[in-house]
């Protein structure tokens, strides 16, 4: 059967174990994508939305400090939608080296994998070579290690459910030379000049690379870290403060429906609109979330202590806390490079300040989070 517009099904193997594998057609989309009025309006709404955020997240104080947070909010998030089991504050736990929780594990690589994947796009424009460097530090010591980290695959794949067989797989992506194929066509539209507006791009270039699922294992993960890359390399953001996954995991089945409706019916402008409510749902909230965190900094960096030796102490702990919303008093003090009785100073200052709260209480220490700030990001984690 072929499907002019979206790819074709190849035939591969030949009696019982012949299977057909979908190769989807190089981008952009034969013939071209409709862009008719409801389209332009959803993309002149993300492109809005994108730009206040943009703007929002270079004028905020500390920016630094909250971009560090939107990385993990989008790694917990990326992560959920595959099922994994863990919380903003699992990830955000002091202890985290002594946790053998694997689920916490594998969101910690992917936060690992995103912060590598940006600074290697200083130097490096988007390619497979980036995607599989990102890919080798996300699977790195975790789940799907064995799955050939860094690497696109070397056998076929399939999608369905959990441990069914070929025969019983919901999609079947490209056999392991159309893949390779696919890849190298799909690298060369993601760094080629296009008709289309840069958001139309990230739009087709997710729903593509979803579709050739080029490695193992990861591949929802990598190809929704992909979209903040290509909104990064393309200025449409110049800070990471935008987590695209938390609309895609609140509309989870659509999100899966509207891709298997463009390989089934080669109807891409259905994915494209929907693409677009994403960019634009994830813009604003995101941007909701740094206007609160701006007034929660503000009002606390009011009440901190404006004279005395420990005022620089106090300052200093406060700005450590808005990267790590929950600490312990020996591992701040080592970070630090301050002694334990100045940091435990400090922390029954913002205790007293009511900026700290006592998180928990263990044979080993005491954890104090700062909670006015974790309940802005525990949104839909």
């Amino acid at each position: 059967m072929v499907l002019s517009r979206s790819g074709k099904y190849t035939l591969n193997m030949s009696g019982e174990a012949a299977y057909q594998s979908f190769r989807p057609a190089p981008l952009p989309p034969e013939p071209a994508l409709e862009v008719n009025a409801e389209m332009l309006k959803l993309l002149v709404e993300a492109n809005r939305r994108l730009a206040k955020l943009d703007n929002a997240s270079q004028l905020i104080p500390s920016t630094e400090l909250f971009v560090s947070m939107y990385v993990r909010k989008e790694a917990l998030i990326s992560s959920q939608i595959e099922g994994t089991q863990c919380t903003l504050d699992d990830v955000l736990d002091p202890e985290l080296d002594v946790n053998t929780n694997t689920d916490v594990s594998d969101v910690i690589n992917y936060i690992k994998a995103a912060q590598s994947a940006l600074e290697r796009l200083k130097t490096l424009p988007i390619c497979n070579r980036l995607l599989r460097e990102a890919h080798a530090v996300m699977l790195e010591g975790v789940r799907g290690q064995e799955k050939n980290p860094g690497e696109f695959r070397l056998s076929q794949n399939w999608i369905g459910p959990q441990n069914c067989t070929l025969k019983e797989a919901r999609y079947i992506p490209p056999n392991v030379e159309d893949m390779i194929s696919s890849m190298s066509d799909l690298e060369k539209y993601i760094n080629e000049s296009s008709e289309y507006d840069i958001l139309i791009r990230a739009a087709l270039i997710h729903y593509q690379f979803e579709t050739i699922h080029p490695f193992l294992d990861g591949n929802g993960r990598i190809g929704r870290l992909l979209i903040l890359l290509y909104l990064m390399e393309q200025r449409l953001l110049s800070k990471p403060v935008i987590y695209v996954s938390y609309f895609l995991k609140k509309n989870q089945i659509e999100y899966y429906d509207r891709i298997r409706e463009v390989r089934r019916n080669g109807n891409y402008e259905q994915w494209v609109n929907f693409f677009l409510e994403a960019v634009s749902a994830a813009a604003g909230d995101a941007l909701s979330s740094i206007e609160r965190l701006s007034v929660l900094h503000d009002e606390n960096v009011a009440r901190l202590p404006k004279t005395s030796r420990s005022k620089d102490n106090v300052r200093a702990l406060f700005d450590y806390l808005e990267q790590h919303p929950i600490i312990d008093i020996k591992r701040t003090s080592a970070e630090l490079s301050v002694s334990y009785n100045t940091i435990s100073a400090a922390v029954n200052k913002l205790v007293e300040l009511r900026v700290l709260q006592v998180a928990a209480n263990t044979a080993r220490n005491r954890v104090f989070a700062y909670e006015e700030y974790l309940k802005i990001l525990r949104k839909d984690t």
